[in-house]
């Protein structure tokens, strides 16, 4: 889900924690079930939340009929137990072509103002959703120039025929002349993506729910390491998402963080490599190289491997041979990258610290997001 914007189609853009309560009939109210501490996301004025339009969503984002070949749905790419992303370097297509970064997981996505690792332009869901399913450069799911196949395997099932008509009843469409187009599919993917929400870790009991016992000793230590002055950890991963790119509905304008961590320096001069220079491919700007959107360190330790191509295995190389490095050097130089973030320093750690920075970050893990079946594949056999 990570592939630029100009890869799909201009016709197929111009056809088109926290939980939800999912029960009860379509005309349920949905309502977001948030702790004081975290604040609503921002939803779309098109694209008011509801019950019937998240259930329908999960059905899209789970059903592989989205895909030419009825093999590949989203959730491929972004499987549950891994907090949606889905455990390989990058991401890989129906036809065995592979993507050039890291499929990124999904927990609070309804808070990211960008979407992906390296395009600052790509802000809406809804836009989003077309990438993987039309996106040919490189091939996801493969349908560019079969919307119309694609309806047709929609109308054809008699669960969607209910799911559609009480995702999008008449008085509800706001303009939408067919209930089945690609504007009410990336509709309801993109309401159910905002419904992943994971506030319920450890960690958040320790800290916002008064157990103190919640979180091990190990992990406290590593805490205070995080938010530091020798690791600053929290300059980039500070906030209740754990990174700095935060848009919600009691912020008056979105915060963006793209930074250049030294990942490589493959001419001395501080260059990435060709199929991944950062969001200078966007903007134009020399100073952009290398710079790529902060990830949230929610569940991440459940979303291995790292960095946005895959190419570090475990949080503890993550910190021993990264970031304790002020950035991995692949030079002939064996020098860190001249285009590296002010922030990263470098630093002494020892094995006792990396583990207690570790058990701090698995402390970050939601235990009842990973399972819950309000989330999960609603088709039995697919």
């Amino acid at each position: 889900m990570a592939v630029p914007l100009r890869s799909v189609t201009v016709a197929a853009v111009v056809a088109a924690g926290a939980w939800l309560l999912l029960s009860g009939s379509s005309a349920d109210a949905f309502r977001w079930n948030l702790p004081a501490w975290v604040p609503p996301p921002v939803v779309p004025a098109d694209n008011p939340m509801s019950v019937a339009k998240v259930e329908l969503g999960r059905h899209l984002f789970h059903d592989p009929r989205l895909s030419a070949d009825s093999r590949m749905s989203c959730a491929s790419c972004h499987h549950q137990d891994k907090a949606f992303t889905d455990g390989r370097a990058v991401a890989e297509g129906i036809t065995g072509e592979k993507g050039a970064r890291s499929a990124m997981g999904l927990a609070n996505v309804a808070y990211l103002p960008t979407l992906t690792w390296a395009n600052p332009l790509l802000k809406s869901l809804e836009v989003q959703a077309l990438i993987p399913i039309f996106g040919e450069h490189p091939v996801e799911m493969g349908m560019a120039g079969r919307e119309a196949e694609l309806f047709a395997r929609l109308r054809s099932d008699a669960t969607y025929r209910r799911l559609f008509a009480q995702a999008f009843p008449p008085e509800a469409r706001l303009g939408e002349a067919a209930l089945y187009s690609l504007s009410t599919v990336t509709k309801a993917i993109a309401a159910f993506e905002r419904s992943l929400l994971s506030f319920n870790s450890p960690y958040d009991r320790y800290k916002y729910g008064g157990e103190p016992q919640a979180i091990s000793a190990a992990a406290k230590r590593g805490e205070a390491l995080f938010f530091g002055e020798k690791m600053e950890c929290y300059h980039c991963h500070g906030g209740f998402t754990f990174n700095d790119n935060v848009t919600h509905s009691r912020l008056p304008f979105p915060e963006f963080g793209y930074h250049n961590t030294g990942l490589y320096n493959v001419d001395g001069q501080g260059s990435y490599p060709a199929d991944n220079p950062g969001i200078g491919e966007f903007t134009g700007d020399a100073s952009d190289r290398g710079r790529f959107r902060t990830a949230s360190l929610r569940n991440v330790a459940v979303t291995a491997p790292y960095m946005h191509d895959g190419s570090i295995a475990t949080l503890q190389d993550v910190i021993r041979q990264h970031y304790a490095q002020a950035g991995r050097s692949t030079s002939a130089t064996g020098q860190p990258s001249p285009m590296r973030s002010e922030l990263l320093v470098g630093f002494e750690v020892s094995d006792d610290e990396v583990n207690d920075l570790v058990a701090f970050l698995s402390a970050l893990t939601g235990p009842d997001f990973l399972p819950d079946p309000r989330l999960g594949n609603p088709w039995p056999s697919r």
